[in-house]
């Protein structure tokens, strides 16, 4: 047997590790994370495979975000994703997590009618296997983040660049540019820590009021594109791994080209079948010698050799 590497045997620890730790992540682990000075690590998932990768690896919380949409679904945003695909996604996730917590995206739609359908569509994904929801906006959405805490539904933030609802209204995505910006940004995350959400993110916010909003709050914030002060950062792993190619965020480091190294695999599979060099007799399975032999009399054939 071939002797394995030192990251072959760093990959067998984290998942001896898995096996032996294989309890949530709580929310009071998260807030305590902050308290502690650990940076706390997130990343996306929305698929089962995807999500037991990531969730072997000392990852926090693995977020179902609403970029599914546009990952794996094709849409132009995040705007026409509905309950029903984030019901799909949050249940192939929660069938391969057993240590991070998972934290679901309620999509847009589902929160902003009335608190009584944001409390129905919270408890649909938490019956689905979610441990948390996000929801984006700051002070407006309070109401529903009390809401739902006060029934035992932890609550991620969500401001600064907001997929949902920015686009709609600004042409350029950075938040907290200017005096007044940065003070109604630390004006929503305080109001999402006093309406008892657990953690906040803070998505292309400037490094400066990110920095302050951090120091402001008791609660996490987790950031992407908010520069490195934040308690925490997140990003989509189809982006940090090189797949999706559509966007390329400036935010985004890329770990890894799989983008290419997949084209390049099929493309090897492709000339291998149109060659015949795929499958090769180890790739097949064979019928015993016997077996053949009769089955060939029963037909009445005979196979040159």
């Amino acid at each position: 047997m071939k002797a394995l590497d030192s990251y072959g045997l760093e990959v067998l620890k984290l998942m001896q590790s898995h096996r032996n730790q294989s309890r949530k992540k709580t929310v009071a682990e998260i807030v305590d994370a902050k308290k502690n000075g650990v940076k706390l690590a997130v990343l996306t998932a929305y698929d089962f495979s995807m999500a037991s990768i990531i969730d072997m690896s000392e990852i926090d919380i693995i977020l179902v975000g609403d970029s599914a949409g546009m990952v794996m679904l094709g849409y132009p945003n995040t705007r026409p994703v509905n309950m029903v695909e984030m019901l799909l996604f949050c249940k192939a996730v929660a069938n391969a997590s057993s240590k991070a917590m998972i934290t679901v995206d309620m999509p847009f739609g589902s929160y902003q009618n009335s608190i009584d359908k944001t409390i129905s569509n919270a408890i649909k994904l938490i019956k689905a296997g979610a441990d948390s929801v996000k929801v984006e906006g700051g002070e407006e959405i309070s109401s529903r983040i009390e809401a739902l805490v006060e029934l035992g539904i932890p609550v991620m933030g969500h401001i600064g660049y907001k997929p949902q609802t920015s686009s709609m209204w600004n042409f350029t995505k950075a938040a907290g540019k200017t005096k007044e910006s940065a003070l109604k940004l630390l004006h929503d995350a305080k109001a999402i820590e006093k309406a008892g959400a657990f953690s906040i993110v803070l998505e292309m916010v400037t490094t400066e009021a990110a920095e302050i909003i951090t120091k402001n709050l008791s609660i996490p914030t987790i950031g992407i594109g908010s520069g490195p002060i934040c308690d925490g950062q997140v990003l989509v792993s189809y982006d940090m791994l090189g797949i999706y190619q559509n966007m390329k965020p400036r935010f985004v480091k890329k770990y890894l080209d799989l983008n290419q190294l997949i084209a390049e695999s099929v493309q090897t599979y492709s000339r291998e079948v149109k060659s015949g060099i795929f499958p090769s007799n180890e790739n097949a399975i064979h019928m015993d010698s016997k077996e053949y032999e009769e089955f060939l009399d029963e037909c009445g054939l005979r196979v040159s050799k």
